[in-house]
C-alpha cells in the first residue's frame, strides 16, 4: 500500500515595502524549500532545497523583498559558521552571501533593520559590507512568540494573558495568545492563535495547531495568512496551496503540495549581492 504523504507546512514572511512574500515550505520532514511569491504579478519562483531545518520565526525578509535572513540547522555542514547559523541570501535562494555561526539552536536568528543599524560581528563566511549600504541587520536578542508577526504589525488582542517575568522563552502562555492585524483598508481584522503558530518549529504534538479567523469567523483550511499591502487576503491552505482571496473569490492559486526535493545548483545571480 502506498503511503500518503502529509501536506507541507507553509509559512510566509511579507516584505515591508514590496508585494513579495518569502515562502518557507517544510516537507518531507527533513527537507525545507524556499519560494518567492510576487503577489502583485501573481508569480511564484521556487528556489533552494535544504536538507536540514529552517526556523521560520527566526527568519526575516528585507523590506524590498530582495534578501532572506535565515536561521538554519544542517547537522553535517562543514564550513566556518558550523551546523547552526544565520545566513543572508538572495530570495528565493539559500546561497549564503554572508553567514554567522550561532550558539546552537537556542539562538534567536537575525532580522533586518533601518540602514545604519548593525548588530552583527564580522561574517564568518562571505562579506556583509555590500548589505550594510542597503539595509541594517541585527541579531534578535529577545525570545518571544510570533516574532515575525510582531515585526509585521500584528499585536496581542485585548485579554491575552501577559508574559510572566520568569518565562524566559515566552512558552508558558503560547497556546493562550491571540494576535490580531487589521486590514490596510476597511474594517476587517485577521486573528491567529495556537502554540504551533507562535513558534513554527520544534515538536508539533505539544502545541495547538494554528487557528486563523477573519472578523471572528474561523478560516478552517488556513495554516498561514496575512494582508497584502493592497488589502487582499493572502493565505496558505492546510492542503498546501498559496491563495489570494478577495471576499469569497480566490483570484490566485499556487499549489505547492506536489513538490518533491530537487536540489539544484543556484543561478549566477544568487552568488552576488
Amino acid at each position: 500500500m502506498q503511503t500518503v504523504r502529509p501536506p507541507p507546512r507553509l509559512f510566509g514572511i511579507l516584505a515591508r515595502d514590496a508585494p513579495v512574500v518569502a515562502v518557507l515550505r517544510r516537507g518531507p520532514s527533513n527537507w525545507a524549500h524556499i519560494g518567492r511569491w510576487d503577489v502583485q504579478a501573481s508569480t511564484y519562483q521556487g528556489g533552494s532545497w535544504l536538507r536540514g531545518t529552517l526556523y521560520p520565526q527566526r527568519c526575516d525578509v528585507s523590506p524590498d523583498g530582495r534578501y532572506l535572513a535565515a536561521m538554519a540547522l544542517v547537522p553535517r555542514a562543514d564550513w566556518a559558521p558550523g551546523p547552526t547559523y544565520v545566513a543572508v541570501s538572495r530570495l528565493p535562494w539559500l546561497t549564503a552571501l554572508a553567514a554567522w555561526g550561532t550558539q546552537g539552536t537556542w539562538s534567536r536568528g537575525a532580522h533586518f533593520a533601518a540602514v545604519g543599524e548593525w548588530g552583527m560581528t564580522a561574517a564568518e563566511h562571505g562579506d556583509a559590507e555590500p548589505l550594510r549600504s542597503r539595509h541594517g541587520l541585527v541579531a534578535t536578542g529577545t525570545a518571544e512568540t510570533y516574532a515575525v508577526e510582531r515585526r509585521g504589525g500584528w499585536v496581542e488582542a485585548p485579554g491575552t494573558p501577559p508574559r510572566s517575568p520568569t518565562d524566559m522563552w515566552d512558552e508558558r502562555r503560547a497556546d493562550q495568545i491571540v494576535m490580531t492585524k487589521p486590514a490596510p483598508y476597511g474594517d476587517a481584522v485577521l486573528s491567529v492563535s495556537g502554540g504551533q503558530a507562535a513558534f513554527r518549529s520544534g515538536p508539533q504534538s505539544g502545541w495547538a495547531a494554528p487557528t486563523y479567523a477573519l472578523n471572528g469567523d474561523p478560516l478552517p483550511d488556513v495554516q498561514w495568512a496575512d494582508w497584502a499591502h493592497d488589502g487582499r487576503l493572502l493565505v496558505a491552505t492546510t492542503h498546501g496551496e498559496l491563495q489570494v482571496r478577495a471576499g469569497t473569490e480566490v483570484t490566485c492559486v499556487v499549489d505547492l503540495a506536489p513538490l518533491e526535493p530537487d536540489p539544484q545548483p543556484p543561478p549566477t545571480e544568487a552568488t552576488r549581492w
